[in-house]
């Protein structure tokens, strides 16, 4: 609880993955991936629930045993076409508690711990925001980037006014790195999206907490950099 309002943390985990399989329950420095994320949201100060939805009975396993609870995902909203809102919306639906916010905790973020979390919260809460969304600096500016056409030309792959710009001398870019996303419940709801219209504000993270787990490369890079922490 944050000011006298409720808050809900729901970790959607499907047990499908073409990439990296079983991604959410594989070992991670000595624990499976989704525990990472479960420890962070009941170590928070402000989190009053954390909520597993899954199809999958041994991420639901897994994650009662680590002190969630727990919410069987239908099949058909744990296919690929499903979305994150799908699976809050019917987590929402299927507890017996109305919570002020929801607050979305990716499985695949295990960098991002409670202290991030609270202090988003706290950021929230100042704000007096509708919604906050985590984001972290681009590792390169985007203005080095471009398509190409399918000759391969690089004629026009970078804009005269910066071929001899040098990158300190660009602005800092951001991108949305999934690791935390809140909203007030009922815009949430009535908008399908973290990502309202209003009211609205970034939580920034740096860039090494925000390792996103989809390919084996990331899974092994949260390895090494949770060993070099310990």
């Amino acid at each position: 609880m944050i000011g006298g309002k409720t808050v809900l943390a729901v970790i959607p985990a499907r047990g499908g993955s073409k990439r990296l399989p079983n991604k959410n329950i594989l070992d991670l420095a000595g624990k499976p991936l989704i525990t990472w994320s479960i420890k962070a949201g009941i170590k928070s100060e402000y989190i009053d629930k954390v909520v597993v939805s899954s199809d999958s009975d041994d991420i639901l396993n897994i994650s009662q045993k680590n002190g969630a609870d727990i919410i069987k995902r239908p099949k058909d909203l744990a296919s690929d076409k499903a979305t994150s809102f799908d699976a809050i919306k019917h987590t929402i639906e299927n507890i017996n508690e109305s919570f002020d916010y929801v607050i979305l905790l990716q499985p695949t973020s295990p960098l991002r711990n409670d202290i991030h979390i609270d202090e988003a919260l706290e950021l929230f809460f100042k704000k007096k925001a509708n919604a906050v969304i985590s984001v972290c600096e681009t590792d390169h500016s985007p203005l080095w980037s471009n398509t190409l056409p399918k000759d391969g030309s690089m004629e026009r792959f970078i804009d005269d006014k910066i071929k001899n710009l040098r990158s300190q001398d660009f602005p800092t870019y951001y991108r949305l790195n999934g690791a935390i996303n809140i909203c007030r419940t009922d815009k949430l709801l009535e908008e399908k999206t973290f990502f309202i219209k209003d009211n609205i504000y970034a939580f920034k993270m740096d860039r090494e907490s925000s390792v996103d787990i989809d390919e084996k490369i990331d899974f092994q890079l949260a390895k090494l950099m949770i060993e070099k922490e310990n």
